[in-house]
C-alpha cells in the first residue's frame, strides 16, 4: 500500500533538496552601449547632414524623388548606388506642384524650395541679401525671380503657399508611410515673425502626415548684413530638416493605412 503524501511534504522536500534556488533570470536588453548616435542639431552643411537624415529614416534601395534637385548638393556625400534617385527641378522642366509620377509610386520625397519671401517679388530692388538669393535663383530656378501669381499669396504666405502646394503633391505620389524630407527656415517678414517649421508642421498634420523628426543645421559661418539701424529679432543663423510620414491618421508605428 502507498503511503499518502500531503502537498506541504512535497514543497517542504522540494525546498530541501534545493536550499538555494533562484529565481529566472531577467533577460539583458538588446543592443550595445554606443556614442555614435545621429543627433538632431549640427554646426554643418546640408550636404554634411542630409545623409544623417538619410541614413535614419531612409532604407537603402529606396526611391527617393528629389523634386528641387538643382546642382544635387544634398547628395555629395551619399554614395552613388544608395537610393534610385529622381532628380527634377524647374530647370529640368518638372514643376515640384505637379509632378510626373503615379499616385502612390515613391517611397521618399525631397523637398527644398526657396523659402525667403524676396524670390517670390517681382521688385528686384527689394530683394535683402540679394547674394542669397541669386544663388537661390542659379540654383533652382532659371535666373529670375519669381513672378507674384495674379490672386496669390504675397511676402512670407507665399512662401507658404508654394510649400503647401508642394507637399500637397507629395502627399499623392508617396507611397502609404512614405518619407517626405522638408528642407525650410524661418524667417522675419515685414517686421513679424513667422515660424515656418511650425507653419508647415501644422498644415501637414492636417494633410495626413506626422511629423517623425526634425532636425537642426546651424551655418559654420556668421551671417552678416551691408547696412543695419537697429536690431529687432535675433538673425537666423539656422535651419532644418523635417522629416514626416504619410500615415493618413494611422498609427505611425501601424503597417495599416486607409487609402
Amino acid at each position: 500500500m502507498v503511503a499518502a503524501v500531503t502537498l506541504d511534504e512535497v514543497t517542504q522536500a522540494d525546498a530541501a533538496a534545493s536550499p538555494h534556488t533562484s529565481k529566472p533570470k531577467r533577460k539583458s536588453p538588446r543592443g550595445a552601449a554606443t556614442t555614435d548616435l545621429v543627433v538632431s542639431a549640427y554646426t554643418a552643411t546640408n550636404a554634411e547632414v542630409f545623409p544623417r537624415v538619410l541614413q535614419l529614416h531612409v532604407p537603402t534601395g529606396s526611391v527617393v524623388a528629389d523634386v528641387t534637385y538643382g546642382k544635387g548638393i544634398f547628395w555629395k556625400h551619399v554614395a552613388a548606388d544608395a537610393y534610385e534617385v529622381r532628380a527634377t527641378d524647374i530647370k529640368t522642366g518638372v514643376d515640384c506642384r505637379q509632378l510626373p509620377y503615379k499616385d502612390r509610386s515613391i517611397d521618399c520625397v525631397v523637398l527644398d524650395p526657396p523659402y525667403m519671401e524676396g524670390l517670390y517679388r517681382t521688385d528686384t530692388d527689394h530683394l535683402a541679401g540679394a547674394g542669397t538669393h541669386g544663388a537661390f535663383r542659379d540654383t533652382y530656378s532659371q535666373g529670375a525671380a519669381t513672378p507674384h501669381e495674379q490672386g496669390k499669396p504675397r511676402w512670407h504666405d507665399a512662401v507658404l503657399h508654394f510649400y503647401l502646394e508642394a507637399t500637397g503633391e507629395a502627399a499623392r505620389v508617396l507611397k502609404p508611410f512614405g518619407i517626405l524630407i522638408v528642407k525650410c527656415q524661418d524667417e522675419v517678414s515685414a517686421n513679424k515673425q513667422r515660424l515656418t517649421h511650425v507653419e508647415l508642421i501644422n498644415e501637414l498634420a492636417q494633410i495626413g502626415f506626422y511629423t517623425k523628426d526634425l532636425f537642426i543645421v546651424v551655418r559654420p559661418n556668421k551671417p552678416g548684413v551691408s547696412r543695419i539701424l537697429n536690431q529687432e529679432h535675433a538673425r537666423k543663423n539656422h535651419s532644418y530638416f523635417l522629416v514626416c510620414v504619410k500615415t493618413n491618421g494611422a498609427n505611425p508605428r501601424s503597417k495599416r493605412v486607409k487609402a
